[in-house]
């Protein structure tokens, strides 16, 4: 018999495509050294009683209790780290205003390597503790300070993509909060990739480098052209925003004469290792740029309430082939629970299927063929994400990474409304998306190493 690492015993819920999850009842789920899923064996496979009575009582063998499950970890495409510290404040006035009000002081302030590691140290593990094992992060334009998130995501456990923020355009970008100029911007991104590529070498879940122009309003055409070239010579990933609002649409309009798809990809920035937030604004063209150079949306559904100034059409962007995850954009987004906003995406698709103005006709008032089911925003926050970064995350299939964050639904504080010792498993599922909190999430694990419990 082989000889696995771990092995787990429990009922999963796992993403199989957008609209439909895979549920594997009492299944053992076959962890390898390095932490992969190497077999999944169900209960009518011949050895699955022989494989329980070798491991049970082990110190390496892992059963779920009544009332739990195995959900994957969720992957969040957005996040900006040092926003942490202003969360659930300074949601009140539009996204120009609110960058140079609130957001852009408080990102200054991380030249402070004491503050900036207080409050990473929280972000990180806050994140954990609501099942994010994978984070794709914005820090600030500080080399040292960015590359201290990337060191504290290695030191905790989780999969940290992470960017040094590029804010080069001294017209554009407040005098205290900048890079000191095109050419210091270009060479501390290039240093911070080649320390973050040395730290991934002991980093057994990973931890990436990102390229990251703020987004085209915060750049030159010459940091622009060069993050395409750095991100070419390194194969690194890229993020950045893209066509959130009105203002930011209309800018990239005024200066280029044309969408910020078309303007991001004349400098080299859309790839397949791309990722570029909300997108609320996209044409047909540019969608079909997206899908063609296989750049990723992150979707924001509680940011884009607050600042995006209309709904994106997830559902019509992924008839085009567009890859999407899910973001929690703090602090755009003042939660950073991806069930919360897996909740906020299929409230905001049925606003925008049904239609807002009640003076208009039913018939005139929404967007038809809209709306997402909870099993898509689903996928949006696990397999959709996975996907959209190109790495074997966000499913619980074998070859994929153990990735999972375990749900107690008998959690005594917070027990789930489940009162059928029978009832349908879809069902358990469903509540466990639409009424899951911090609480019910029992323990984490990212590369097969737990690294969150309560």
């Amino acid at each position: 018999m082989i000889k696995y690492m771990q092995l787990f015993h429990g009922t999963a819920f796992t993403s199989i495509s957008p609209k439909k999850i895979k549920i594997l009842k009492d299944h053992l789920f076959c962890v390898n050294a390095d932490g992969i899923i190497e077999r999944i064996v169900a209960p009518e496979d011949s050895d699955y009683q022989s494989l329980l009575d070798a491991y049970q009582g082990k110190d390496n063998f892992h059963r779920l209790a009544e009332g739990q499950y195995f959900l994957p970890g969720f992957i969040d495409l957005h996040v900006h780290a040092p926003q942490w510290a202003q969360s659930g404040t300074a949601l009140d006035i539009p996204l120009y205003d609110w960058l140079n009000t609130y957001t852009f002081p408080l990102e200054s302030k991380f030249s402070d390597l004491r503050f900036a590691g207080e409050v990473y140290e929280d972000v990180v593990g806050t994140l954990l503790a609501n099942g994010t094992t994978t984070a794709l992060y914005f820090a600030t334009v500080h080399k040292e300070a960015s590359l201290l998130l990337a060191e504290i995501c290695a030191k905790k456990g989780q999969r940290g993509l992470v960017g040094k923020v590029v804010m080069d355009d001294p017209q554009q970008n407040p005098e205290n909060y900048r890079d000191k100029d095109t050419v210091t911007a270009l060479a501390d991104t290039e240093e911070f990739i080649l320390a973050v590529k040395e730290l991934a070498k002991s980093a057994k879940q990973g931890v990436y480098p990102v390229v990251t122009p703020r987004f085209i309003p915060s750049c030159t055409d010459d940091a622009l052209k060069g993050l395409g070239e750095l991100a070419a010579k390194y194969d690194t990933y890229i993020q950045s925003h893209c066509s959130e609002s009105d203002w930011a649409h209309g800018y990239v309009r005024d200066r280029f004469q044309k969408n910020d798809a078309f303007a991001l990809h004349d400098f080299g920035l859309l790839r397949d290792k791309s990722v570029m937030a909300h997108c609320n604004f996209l044409s047909d063209e540019d969608a079909a740029l997206f899908a063609d150079t296989g750049t990723a949306i992150a979707h924001c559904p509680i940011s884009n309430a607050y600042f995006a100034n209309s709904v994106i059409p997830v559902a019509h962007f992924h008839d085009k082939g567009v890859e999407i995850g899910l973001g929690s954009d703090i602090s755009g987004g003042f939660s950073p629970s991806l069930f919360d906003n897996i909740r906020q995406a299929v409230i905001s698709s049925r606003m925008l299927e049904d239609g807002v103005n009640p003076s208009l006709p039913s018939g005139d008032r929404g967007v038809p063929n809209s709306r997402l089911t909870i099993h898509e925003a689903f996928y949006l926050a696990t397999a959709g994400g996975g996907e959209s970064l190109s790495l074997p995350i966000g499913r619980i299939q074998e070859s994929y990474a153990w990735d999972v964050q375990i749900i107690d639904t008998k959690q005594p504080s917070a027990k789930l409304p489940i009162f059928d010792e029978n009832e349908a498993l879809d069902d358990i599922f469903q509540k466990i998306m639409y009424l899951a909190r911090p609480e019910h999430i029992r323990e984490v694990w990212v590369q097969g190493e737990k690294v969150h419990s309560r």
